[in-house]
Parts: structure tokens; sequence; C-alpha cells
């Protein structure tokens, strides 16, 4: 493609306290990068400088102040400059309302580009929830504030690592919150939020598992009814708009199979039915070392008016600062977006 023609794929940088600038900043010394999209941070120079710094790469942070002032070359890191961080006020490590205020402002500036249409795409870095709500902005997380100030109302979260696809009818909620939320008509539309979002990515004819929500999926009543009354009746609506769905299936099989290629992706009913299978195959941690070999797995926000991909870990405050970050999951949201871009633009 074209190089005036790629994607333009706007990062937002994450908590400065966290890893966020460092993945930022390693990804972007990556050619690969470059033969895909337009790359542009949206955080503080003074912060993306830094991590260049402590990572000893061989990069120039270039402080921009408009997205068309960007040069998107390899050997550079274009960064829209909100200064709102001096480098004096830099906590690696720490939780602070002054980082909390500034990651909340990358996240709020990227969305307003998206939303102008200056950017195809928009690609989070890790915030710290304690943080962001300690400067006043309180949202349980990215999805909350992307659903916010882009007032969608029906959104849902899907976890993607290679072919391994889970979409959430509930997150950020206790469980037993969660367990309320199994309702027919939220299953549908997020069973019709992931069919979109597969075709988006290219897959013809996507193939959707349902899990069910108690064990063994109710076993006809003994275990609890949702499954009975409103999974299953969301699943032949789906069915019946020509969706190939099918569920709901026990939650404790349904992954493998999906792994084995009969699924393209698993609606699951909470965040941990759906994150945990997913972390135990994109993360890998080495206890004789205290490292993670692998942090890989994107997460994407479904139903938004723009394009959301994410990395699928958090700030990692314990190795902030330290040069030694995975950069991996940034690399494959970037990615990710970038398809997701082109695939926007040609449907």
């Amino acid at each position: 493609m074209v190089a005036e023609r790629l994607p333009i794929i706007g990062i937002s940088m994450g908590d400065p306290a966290g890893i966020g600038p460092e993945i930022c900043a390693k990804t972007l010394a990556l050619k690969e990068i470059y033969d895909m999209c337009r790359p542009i941070v949206i955080g503080d120079a003074g912060v993306m400088a830094n991590a260049v710094r402590f990572c000893s790469l061989k990069l120039e942070v270039a402080g921009r102040q408009a997205v068309s002032e960007a040069r998107f070359a390899l050997g550079g890191v274009d960064v829209f400059d909100l200064k709102n961080l001096p480098l004096d006020q830099l906590r690696h490590k720490e939780v602070t309302a002054a980082q909390g205020r500034a990651s909340f402002e990358y996240v709020a500036k990227v969305i307003e580009l998206a939303m102008a249409g200056e950017i195809d795409a928009t690609v989070t870095g890790p915030i710290n929830k304690a943080a962001i709500n300690a400067a006043g902005h309180h949202y349980a997380g990215h999805t909350e504030i992307y659903a916010d100030l882009t007032k969608t109302r029906n959104y849902s979260m899907m976890l993607t690592e290679g072919n391994f696809r889970v979409a959430h009818v509930s997150t950020h909620v206790s469980l037993r919150v969660a367990c309320e939320r199994v309702k027919k008509e939220r299953v549908l539309t997020v069973i019709r939020l992931a069919h979109a979002a597969l075709r988006q990515l290219g897959i013809e004819s996507p193939r959707l598992g349902v899990a069910g929500l108690n064990p063994h999926c109710g076993e006809g009543g003994l275990f609890g009814n949702e499954d009975d009354h409103e999974i299953a009746p969301a699943v032949a609506a789906a069915r019946a708009e020509h969706i190939a769905a099918d569920g709901p299936l026990p939650a404790d099989t349904v992954f493998s199979k999906m792994r084995g290629g009969m699924y393209d992706l698993v609606v699951v009913m909470y965040h941990d039915q759906g994150h945990i299978p997913t972390k135990l195959i994109g993360f890998q941690y080495d206890d004789t070392t205290g490292t993670w070999g692998q942090m890989a797995g994107v997460n994407v926000t479904l139903g938004l008016p723009i394009i959301r991909v994410s990395v699928d870990h958090g700030t990692a405050f314990g190795k902030a600062g330290e040069g030694r970050a995975n950069p991996q999951s940034m690399i494959e949201a970037i990615k990710l977006a970038a398809k997701l871009a082109v695939g926007r633009k040609k449907s």
C-alpha cells in the first residue's frame, strides 16, 4: 500500500508512571509498524523522550501540535504533544493525580481526533484506574471512557490472541451483578457486535459459540435457569438473523472447541469467563527468572463509531522506568487497529 494511503493510528501513551511510554517507544522502533500504518503518539513529548533514553533506543522524538505536522518516518516518533505533565512531575511506579489527569487527557484527545476524522483508528496504552479516579475522572476503565465520550450505548469488549477471541456480555462489575446482566437482549446485542467485528476482520462467514452462565448450562434448571430463559432465546434470535451462533455451550469445553477451529469467537457472560482462558494462552510467566516471557493479546471495544484497540495488560508499575517491559501486546494492538481501519474503509 502507498505510504500516503496507510491508515493513521493514534496511540494514547497510557499512564506516564507505567510501561506505556516504553512499549510505545519500543514498538515504534520497528519497520514492520511503518509498513502497515502511520503512527502518532498522543501524550507528552518529554515523557516519550525519557522512555527512549532509558530504553537506549536510537529514535528522534518530535513534538507536534497537529496530526498534519507528523512525518511518520522510521527512526522518529511523532508525538501530539499535550505538554500536560512536566518531566519533573514524572513519578515512575507511583499513583498520582497529576499522572492520572494526564493519562485521561491523552485518551480524551485521541478520541477527539478519531471522531473528527483526523486519524483512522485509536490504540490505547495502559492506564491506572486509581490514578484517573484520583484526578476526578470516575470511570472503571478505558471502555467506559470511550462509551461516554462517543455517546455509545451498546458496546462490548473483545479480547483476541491470534484466532482465539472472546466478546463479553459484562466486564467490570461484581459477579453478582454480572449474573443479573445476562438478559436476552444484551446477549443478542453482543452476538451481533461480534459477528460484525469478525466480518470487518475479513472472516466472511463467522462462527460463534455462546458460553453458558451456569455449570453444565444449568443442567435443565438444576443449577440456574438463565441459560434456558435468556441465553438460548438470544441464540435462537441470532440464528433467525442468519448469524451462525451455537449455544448455550458449557464454558468448560467451548474454548477448547474454538481453539480446535470450531468457532471464530466465543461470546462469554462475564469478565473472568473470557479473560482467564485468553490470558492463559497469551501470557507466559517464568518463576525462575521472575519475568513475563510473553504478554500477547489485545483488547477491542466493539460497537463504537471509531476503532479502539488496546494492549491487554496493565501499567506494570513494578518494572516501569527500567527498560525491560515487553512490547508484544502493543505491537499486536497497532497491527490489528491498522487491519480494522483498512477493513472499515472497504465496508
